[in-house]
């Protein structure tokens, strides 16, 4: 066991050492960019199973199907012979877990299926178009994070616009109950939940997970927090690992006070500090450490690069963004002419509208590239509809799928007659599928024309060969699937036909894939692994990557260009600006770069319609790149669309953010009551 434990070890810096051995009690490892993170968690899980830990006792958290997957290679590559893996999985694909085991609890069938955002924006759209389908998406959302129910959120709304919202979240969430569907947020709220309300569960599930760790900790919200205390109910064995400098995600809920407060939150927490950086030359820390340090409230460390000097950080002036994009093309052909693989290289935005020039640019030198952040492969309509099939065919009540693809291929039925079944099905309290199959002939002729009839009897016919097909072979059905749809003729008639069936032969080549890598899979687990990939999972070599800095974080690249680094673009300014926030993606973004970092600014752009006169962006200066000198400020801490308390005028939302002196003056909504409060009088909700 010691020969194991040292052979675990012997590969770790003194730092990710302390951080691998350390077994009971709180920890926060604070790791820098390219600090070995990653080794240090697998590491540190390796150790603890090295030591007689039992797999089934250690859950082990992250935020990317990719991030999860590598890491579970790399742990399992230092365990000898494991009885059986440790859990180690995205906060989401823990829920799902969770509630197929629990979710009966709350009176709900544990063959429930997960939906999408769109899937979730096409349902809001059904129940009311008055308001942006975004919007209210975006505040269900908030809600169920903030662990609100429908009757709270009605309670609570004093806003006209909101008590509309608080009503479609309520019929929302009953028309996902009683079709048996669960949206991402359900995942997490529905397990905070059961933990909540039920002791003996809160007891057992904490004491089985009694080794808890989380990687990217500074990029979990509110509810997450919570959930991490339900499941540490009974032990403080709780090691997080994360870096306050590349907090970035607070415009989709994550708050940075949970990794700047652990330590008040958690008594005891060990601290360790990874900031030995195996990733970028010195130069380009050296740029990263000067840019960071204008921050305020951090737990605060410095990269020190292993791999030496290197080269200088380069900054390109141009005149205009076309001239930026064919410096940039130039520079990249001939990397990749010298012998530099394609997928070593990317350039990054903080905007996707300036994506434009920049693939025009690489078009005109032939540079082959992969826009990573742009239509996703899941959400495009094609595979939408093939994934629609599939659920029908798992769960035949899945009336949602049912009517996206009744009629994809056209079959004739209009939006009268799906209206008409749906009133009768409703009237017999069964599901669309249901009544079509249940319902006698005579009473359906009388309902339906005779052509709507013949169609909707052939497709439902088709649907119980397909299910009948599935229950004998999965590899069998795949291979009846599109010749009994017929999704790729429909789809092939149309402009950009080659690459939608292009696109759905992806799909099913996906399918066979992981039903040969994993025989006993079922449809139901098929599709659940599915709704939980993200764009980061379908990146691949041999071009060059073109993406926004939020897409970047977590990859690294031997050679790196960033294009807009001008005000109003990098930063981003307007109404709900954190500075600090728009820092810390700066410093993401450069510490991306292994090899070589390019800057790049212009002196105008085209953008929203005309052409626009820019100055160059503070963060060059604060860089070290262009001169100036060291000011630190204080970061407003709020932005449009968050939720804060005063004390005299109570829960009021952020319309807005403006400097005042020192301060930062807040442009609030108090249920109506618009007034202007100065952010250090109020607090976030």
């Amino acid at each position: 066991m010691t020969d194991r434990m040292d052979k675990i070890l012997e590969q770790l810096n003194p730092q990710q050492r302390e951080a691998a051995s350390h077994i009971d009690g709180p920890m926060l490892i604070l790791a820098g960019a390219g600090s070995g993170k990653t080794k240090t968690i697998t590491s540190r899980l390796a150790y603890l199973l090295s030591i007689g830990i039992d797999p089934a006792n250690t859950l082990t958290l992250t935020f990317t199907n990719k991030a999860a997957s590598q890491m579970r290679e790399r742990a399992l590559s230092m365990i000898e012979n494991p009885i059986y893996p440790p859990l180690l999985c995205t906060f989401h694909k823990f829920g799902l877990i969770f509630l197929k085991f629990n979710i009966e609890r709350l009176g709900r069938k544990n063959d429930f299926v997960v939906i999408d955002t769109d899937d979730k924006k096409r349902i809001i759209k059904q129940i009311s178009k008055e308001l942006p389908t975004p919007l209210v998406a975006s505040e269900i959302s908030r809600y169920k994070n903030s662990l609100i129910d429908p009757l709270q959120a009605i309670e609570q709304a004093e806003h006209p616009n909101y008590k509309k919202i608080s009503a479609i979240y309520r019929t929302y969430q009953e028309y996902i109950e009683e079709n048996n569907l669960v949206d991402f947020d359900d995942l997490l709220m529905l397990t905070y939940r059961l933990l909540d309300e039920n002791e003996d569960l809160r007891e057992s599930i904490s004491e089985r997970y009694r080794y808890i760790m989380v990687d990217e900790y500074q990029d979990t919200n509110e509810l997450q927090l919570q959930l991490l205390k339900k499941l540490c109910h009974s032990h403080t064995n709780l090691c997080v690992v994360g870096d306050d400098d590349q907090s970035i995600y607070g415009w989709r809920g994550a708050n940075i006070k949970n990794i700047l407060e652990f330590a008040n939150m958690f008594d005891g927490t060990k601290v360790v500090k990874l900031e030995n950086n195996y990733r970028s030359t010195e130069e380009i820390l050296n740029a990263a450490n000067l840019l960071i340090q204008h921050n305020r409230g951090r737990l605060g460390k410095k990269l020190i690069s292993t791999k030496g000097k290197g080269k200088p950080v380069e900054l390109f002036q141009s005149h205009d963004e076309n001239e930026e994009a064919d410096k940039i093309a130039r520079v990249i052909k001939k990397l990749i002419e010298s012998g530099v693989p394609a997928g070593e290289i990317a350039v990054l935005y903080r905007i996707n509208a300036l994506s434009r020039s920049l693939e025009e640019g690489l078009n005109r030198a032939k540079i082959p590239y992969q826009l990573v952040g742009g239509v996703r492969f899941y959400e495009r309509a094609e595979i939408k509809d093939i994934i629609s099939y599939l659920r029908i065919i798992a769960n035949s009540h899945d009336d949602f799928s049912f009517k996206r693809v009744i009629n994809r291929p056209k079959r004739g039925i209009g939006k009268a007659t799906i209206e008409k079944i749906e009133k009768a099905a409703y009237e017999k309290r069964q599901s669309l599928c249901q009544f079509l199959g249940e319902t006698p002939k005579a009473e359906l002729s009388k309902l339906l024309s005779k052509k709507a009839y013949a169609a909707i009897n052939r497709f439902i016919n088709d649907l119980e060969i397909m299910q009948e097909t599935l229950e004998r072979s999965t590899m069998e059905f795949i291979e009846i699937l599109e010749p009994t749809i017929g999704l790729k003729e429909y789809y092939a008639a149309m402009p950009d036909g080659m690459e939608r069936v292009l696109n759905l032969d992806e799909f099913y080549g996906l399918f066979r894939d992981m039903v040969k890598k994993n025989p006993d899979i079922t449809l139901d687990e098929f599709l659940n692994e599915i709704s939980l990939q993200s764009d980061q999972d379908q990146i691949k070599g041999e071009q060059i990557s073109i993406m926004s800095v939020h897409a970047s974080k977590g990859l690294e690249f031997a050679h790196l260009f960033v294009i807009g680094m001008e005000e109003e673009f990098f930063p981003l300014l307007g109404d709900g600006w954190d500075i600090g926030e728009e820092r810390r993606l700066g410093y993401v973004a450069m510490t991306r770069a292994k090899e070589t970092l390019t800057l790049s600014t212009v002196q105008s752009r085209f953008h929203k319609g005309r052409r626009k006169h820019l100055d160059k962006s503070r963060f060059l200066t604060e860089a070290g790149l262009l001169e100036g000198s060291l000011v630190i400020e204080k970061s407003v801490g709020y932005k449009k669309g968050d939720l804060v308390k005063h004390k005299l005028f109570g829960i009021g939302r952020v319309l807005g953010v403006s400097r005042a002196g020192r301060d930062f003056k807040l442009q609030i909504n108090f249920g109506g009551d618009r007034r202007e409060i100065l952010s250090s009088f109020v607090e976030r909700v």
